[in-house]
């Protein structure tokens, strides 16, 4: 297996963990504060590498503390960083607030992560251009991951996107998607349609389709995923878990899709490796410390 390289934002994550998330204006005693690594992109670096994937890691960062620790650890979790540096701007940090249930509300400061520029990437465009599969998010900026993904598509690299946080996309960006995976409200802004059950995530798949993107996969949290390989759609059912902390759900379902899909897996089967390393880490606190390695899945 070849090299997946991600390409993506990272955060230092500042959590507190209390028995529900204030309303505005309200202030709650009694919560345990972590300090832990986070980011979508670098969750996603972080659940490929530890779940089997050779993982190249694109991003940037501050000249400062959180920085410096960010390179540290992609190494010691076994990934190539090849991060840019931003003189002016603060390595990208995020507040998350967790409830009793395993909800949570995040606030992100981008910082360095929103001046990824093409020109930044295209020190990197050979890793893109030779990469197995080349795995995007939304929490760098739009052009950077256009450009990206048009490299990786001409090529013939499959490319994979969360597009996450929700935003709309330009039109070029979905006929160079090998799949998207957008979950029920991305689903909605992307397509108009909403998505309430298996129907309507029918509907919305083949919206996404009809935009240019060859396969489609939209998670509908405690019910599952719905899976559309452009030839059949089925819904895969939720493996049932006690959850504490839902942070980094999405990522670590990304990056095991991944590794699954690079490994030659069907997409229902990839989907189902996904969902089981995705429920194990919201049985444990935070983002990157909640990712399974590959000997807890056993799928």
């Amino acid at each position: 297996m070849g090299q997946i390289v991600v390409l993506g934002s990272t955060n230092t994550d500042m959590v507190i963990k209390s028995a529900r998330i204030p309303a505005p204006g309200e202030t709650i005693l009694g919560g345990r504060f972590y300090m832990n690594p986070g980011g979508k992109g670098a969750n996603q670096a972080v659940a490929a590498a530890r779940l089997g994937g050779d993982v190249v890691f694109i991003a940037k960062v501050g000249n400062d503390l959180f920085g410096r620790e960010s390179e540290a650890l992609f190494k010691r979790e076994g990934i190539k960083p090849a991060l840019f540096v931003d003189p002016d701007a603060a390595s990208g940090t995020a507040l998350i607030m967790v409830d009793d249930h395993g909800e949570n509300c995040i606030s992100v400061a981008l910082g360095a992560n929103g001046t990824l520029s093409p020109d930044d990437i295209a020190a990197q465009r050979e890793k893109i251009e030779g990469a197995t599969a080349l795995l995007m998010q939304l929490e760098t900026p739009i052009e950077t991951v256009l450009t990206a993904a048009q490299w990786a598509a001409a090529k013939g690299v499959p490319v994979i996107l969360n597009p996450a946080p929700a935003c709309s996309l330009p039109d070029a960006l979905f006929p160079c998607l090998s799949l998207i995976t957008p979950n029920e409200s991305e689903a909605e802004l992307l397509t108009g349609i909403r998505v309430t059950d298996e129907d309507s995530a029918k509907r919305a798949s083949a919206a996404l389709r009809a935009k240019g993107c060859a396969k489609v996969i939209i998670t509908l949290g405690s019910r599952g995923a719905f899976v559309d390989d452009g030839v059949t759609t089925e819904t895969v059912p939720a493996i049932r878990v006690d959850a504490v902390d839902a942070t980094a759900a999405g990522d670590v379902f990304s990056g095991a899709l991944t590794v699954a899909v690079t490994e030659g897996k069907s997409l229902r089967e990839a989907v189902d490796f996904a969902s089981q390393a995705a429920a194990i880490s919201v049985t444990r606190m935070g983002a990157q410390p909640s990712i399974p390695y590959r000997k807890e899945v056993t799928k």
